[in-house]
């Protein structure tokens, strides 16, 4: 990643939406008065839910929220990254598909034609893919959503020149760093904590819930024993596939741990 690209004047920072909740978008938003601060030092010219509409200028940084979806996603994901120094997919729907993602191992056709009485009005792509897969991406924010301190250290570093942090260490290790007891051990709870890579504060090991894996996939994940500790704990194959495909079902490892658990149930 040539976080140099950014160095000199003040960059121009466009945020675009695809097919998404806002919820990363929001993250912008919910930074209040830093993102006053953030505003002063850079220039933001395009970013719909906060008033600014541009999308077809050339900027220094575009986020990107959401994943590719539709027809029309394929061709303004183009545009947008020939209009953009660095590209920097945010949250699970632009990094792995995000939820819309599992029908992916479905029929899509065959949903739309159950919810909608005019099926061939919808024009949806039979997948749901992460912007890495049309497009090069120069860096990825996980998360779902992500959160204002991860937006405001990534931009700071490129303010700086230098390339954002990625966070690929596990939930456990903030587990440990807030002295939390683990609810896998004490409670003999399912939790995804241990494959899964930090950023959230260990939010819900902090009120005795288990994690269900929103970050993505950590840096070198044991799916396979995290998935024989699920059966100890008395989870069915199809209950264990369900732990992972989630809000990230197409990050590689996740996928390839569910594929590995339906082909033992068969």
């Amino acid at each position: 990643m040539n976080a140099s690209l950014v160095k000199l004047g003040k960059p121009r920072v466009a945020v675009h939406k695809f097919s998404s909740c806002d919820g990363c978008q929001l993250a912008f938003l919910n930074l209040g008065e830093d993102l006053l601060a953030l505003a002063e030092r850079v220039e933001l010219v395009h970013f719909a839910e906060a008033g600014p509409l541009d999308p077809d200028t050339e900027v220094d940084i575009a986020f990107v929220e959401g994943s590719v979806s539709t027809p029309q996603d394929l061709e303004r994901i183009q545009h947008i990254r020939q209009h953009s120094r660095m590209l920097i997919a945010i949250g699970a729907c632009a990094t792995s598909g995000g939820i819309q993602a599992l029908r992916n191992n479905t029929d899509g056709t065959d949903w739309v034609a159950q919810i909608y009485a005019h099926p061939e009005a919808i024009a949806s792509l039979a997948h749901s893919t992460p912007i890495s897969s049309h497009v090069k991406v120069d860096f990825e924010l996980w998360g779902c959503p992500v959160s204002g301190p991860q937006i405001v250290a990534v931009v700071n570093s490129l303010l700086l020149g230098v390339a954002p942090h990625d966070n690929v260490d596990k939930v456990c290790t903030e587990c440990k760093r807030r002295n939390l007891t683990c609810v896998m051990v004490s409670h003999g709870v399912a939790c995804m904590g241990p494959v899964t890579r930090a950023g959230c504060g260990a939010l819900c090991p902090s009120l005795g819930r288990d994690c269900y894996g929103c970050y993505g996939p950590a840096e070198n994940a044991n799916t396979d024993a995290l998935a024989a500790q699920f059966g100890h704990l008395g989870l069915t194959p199809q209950d264990i596939v369900r732990r992972f495909q989630s809000i990230n079902s197409q990050a590689p490892v996740f996928l390839a741990a569910a594929e590995k658990m339906r082909q033992r149930d068969e």
